[in-house]
């Protein structure tokens, strides 16, 4: 028994060192990875658990590391999300060969999983209205794990944004002209039912319409982001937005959607000097048009089989953030369509980044910008996976796509915020 007793002992101090030699988990995002996008979901989840992290920049595609032990491996293998266990030394060795001035990689510290909060209608809860189309941003929250709250306009004018630390906004119209769907869905039951709500909430909050509520709303999402808020919009929340901040103080809705006629010099009037990333579009005045303005890239001579477009390289060092908002395995992702799906370069103020574009197309596809201490992010299209999603289309099912770069874009935004803030170098 006694020499059962010393074996038992033994073994325990081999596996104590072999756990002591074994001193980093690493998520590798190159295609060895098994599951991209539940990876960051694990990562989120370290996070938030009190642990601190690693997001290792352009180093195997922008893998993940964080230190190890048992509960964390054993979730790797509950998500199915690729992982290696590596000594301190080796790992060590790892940061100190991306140290190196000479290789462009960087090693960012996450230091605390970021509050996020999704701005969508809760018709859903409430058993009233249903939006019939899917939101990419949601589904891929879902999909990797990461919680989520939700935000409507009261929240938003009751200043509950500054709870949080990053802000999605949902495929909505600011622009009060409700998608601009009169012409083919102005029947249907989704539709009308969405336009009572709208109107009776902005009734509540004291606007005589719907696009002086959204306008409202636009301004206190303005105002998180001067306050150091991270921002990111998705197909129509991209452009009408700043559509709305353009156009504050006029009337660009026809009767069919407001009861009055649009200012027909509202176009002279147009004040670009208020957008985030826009200027010197025109308006789209035909109210039956399925179109807001000139940004969006309508006339794109491109198809599904040839539509790709390039992510741009950015240093590690000189750049964390566009390198953190450009990791993936591929610099070249797969189009995909939507209400806005691209933006026409021409119409790109001169001090916003160009993360992504289809260049023989001459038009940006994923842009980013600051203003004061936040930041925000506009990504043109519905569903990275899904080329031209329609109204009533099916959820994509995610699990079919684990590897999606198109989706990666979007969690790359989810997670910087939770990067140790970096002196940029100048």
């Amino acid at each position: 028994m006694r020499n059962l007793g010393i074996l038992m002992l033994l073994l325990l101090l081999l596996l104590g060192q072999q756990e002591a030699k074994a001193s980093y988990i690493i998520l590798p995002m190159d295609p060895e990875q098994k599951d991209h996008l539940k990876a960051y979901g694990i990562t989120y989840w370290v996070l938030d658990k009190g642990s601190e992290a690693w997001w290792l920049l352009n180093y195997r595609g922008g893998s993940f590391a964080f230190r190890h032990n048992m509960l964390f491996e054993k979730e790797c293998r509950t998500r199915g999300v690729s992982f290696e266990i590596l000594p301190d030394a080796q790992f060590n060795g790892i940061l100190e060969e991306i140290s190196s001035p000479a290789i462009n990689q960087d090693a960012i510290k996450l230091e605390a999983a970021p509050k996020i909060a999704v701005y969508t209608p809760d018709f859903n809860a409430k058993g009233e209205a249903v939006q019939p189309w899917d939101d990419a941003v949601t589904m891929v929250l879902t999909y990797a794990e990461i919680p989520y709250a939700t935000v409507y306009d009261t929240d938003v004018l009751d200043e509950k944004l500054a709870e949080y630390d990053w802000l999605h906004l949902h495929h909505e119209d600011f622009t009060g002209q409700y998608g601009k769907f009169y012409r083919t869905y102005h029947a249907f039951s989704w539709y009308r039912e969405n336009q009572k709500k709208m109107e009776k909430l902005a009734t509540e909050h004291g606007f005589a319409k719907v696009s002086q509520l959204k306008l409202a709303v636009v301004k206190k999402i303005r105002e998180y982001v001067i306050g150091g808020g991270f921002m990111f919009a998705m197909c129509s929340a991209t452009d009408t937005y700043d559509i709305a901040l353009a156009a504050e103080g006029l009337d660009i809705c026809a009767e069919i959607y407001d009861g009055d006629p649009a200012d027909p010099n509202a176009q002279q009037k147009l004040d670009f000097s208020k957008t985030f990333a826009f200027k010197d579009f025109d308006l789209m005045k035909n109210p039956l048009m399925y179109e807001h303005s000139s940004i969006d890239n309508r006339n794109r001579k491109v198809t599904a089989q040839t539509d790709y477009f390039t992510l741009f390289d950015f240093s590690a060092k000189w750049d964390p953030v566009p390198a953190m908002l450009t990791q993936n395995h591929t610099q070249t992702v797969k189009g995909f369509m939507g209400q806005s799906t691209s933006y026409r370069k021409k119409h790109v103020k001169s001090n916003v980044l160009i993360l992504g574009e289809n260049k023989p197309a001459a038009e940006a596809k994923y842009i980013h910008g600051t203003l004061n201490e936040g930041q925000w992010t506009f990504y043109g299209g519905h569903d990275p996976e899904d080329y031209q999603h329609f109204v009533g289309d099916p959820d994509t099912d995610l699990s079919l796509h684990p590897n999606s770069p198109g989706y990666r874009l979007i969690l790359n935004n989810v997670l910087f915020p939770a990067a140790k803030k970096k002196k940029q170098k100048t």
